[in-house]
């Protein structure tokens, strides 16, 4: 793909269509991207709209046809919502099968993200797969952001800045199998099916929808690990962040269509927890998979040690 070449990226969902915004990245030079970013209530830039971000800028670099099939990404320092993010890419490898890139963002004059993306375009081959969990459909089930201005509406202790960020509409619609109320945590095992999708159609655009996952695949993965502890990103005791970030890609799929993301936590320990996800269409199939490591530090513990 030419580097300067014009995405007429359009939906008619406002807040998607930000989302399209965020991710059509403004090309400043041969492998020399910039991006802007959104405050969705974090500490930090979206861990999310960096790998969506991070994903585009390699794409950019790589003939049509190879759609990338896995990305592994580090975040390495928090990202600055108030400034853009550069996105410097390295065309590492032109292989007959495989394109490889590396991609940096970078705010500052340092990197805050390092990844590497891989490209392969379709091939016969063989075929398994695991079954997909059989959980209600999602037409049985209440979005999240409704859930979450119910849980908002039923408390009057809660700071105006967060109950503005807990109650922003986004681009991915959510619908939780078994919601948990962060406002109220319970203690359960650290699994989490939800049914996501965006909030609109998307342009057809094979590139875009899997990065519009790569973004979605952020949302639930780090607070999966919290589930045992009774604990949430939200809670003021808690720091939580993202570390690393793998995700592959098995087949097409629309990001636009209802699709299960069974995300788990089999580990946790020294203040990090280990999460993983498999993403399946409604046919029942393995589109996606997810790893992430991230930083769930407990302020009490973290004193304790001391």
């Amino acid at each position: 793909m030419p580097d300067n070449e014009v995405y007429p990226w359009q939906s008619n969902n406002e807040v998607l269509q930000d989302l399209l915004v965020l991710l059509n990245l403004e090309a400043l030079e041969t492998n020399l991207f910039r991006g802007e970013s959104r405050d969705l209530g974090g500490k930090s830039v979206f861990g999310g709209q960096v790998l969506g971000q991070a994903m585009v800028a390699a794409s950019r670099t790589v003939e049509a046809g190879r759609p990338p099939h896995s990305l592994h990404g580090y975040f390495l320092r928090p990202g600055d919502m108030e400034a853009p993010i550069v996105y410097e890419v390295d065309r590492v490898r032109e292989g007959r099968s495989f394109t490889t890139r590396r991609v940096q963002g970078i705010q500052h004059g340092k990197v805050i993200f390092s990844a590497i993306a891989s490209y392969h375009g379709d091939e016969p081959g063989f075929q398994h797969g695991p079954p997909m969990p059989d959980v209600p459909p999602p037409e049985d089930l209440v979005s999240q952001h409704e859930l979450r201005r119910q849980w908002a509406a039923s408390r009057d202790d809660i700071p105006a800045k967060l109950k503005q960020a807990f109650c922003r509409p986004l681009a991915i619609d959510f619908k939780p199998v078994k919601a948990r109320n962060p406002l109220r945590p319970d203690t359960r095992e650290p699994r989490h099916p939800v049914w996501i999708k965006a909030a609109d159609v998307l342009p057809q655009d094979e590139i875009l929808h899997r990065c519009v996952l790569a973004y979605a695949s952020d949302f639930g993965l780090l607070p999966t690990g919290l589930l045992p502890h009774g604990k949430t990103f939200i809670d003021q005791d808690m720091i939580v962040a993202s570390l690393d970030h793998a995700i592959w890609f098995h087949s097409s799929f629309r990001a636009d269509e209802w699709l299960l993301y069974c995300m788990e936590s089999p580990w946790a320990g020294s203040a990090r927890a280990l999460s993983r996800g498999q993403i399946f269409n409604r046919r029942g199939d393995l589109v996606a998979s997810v790893a992430q490591e991230g930083l769930i530090r407990h302020v009490g513990h973290a004193e304790e040690s001391r």
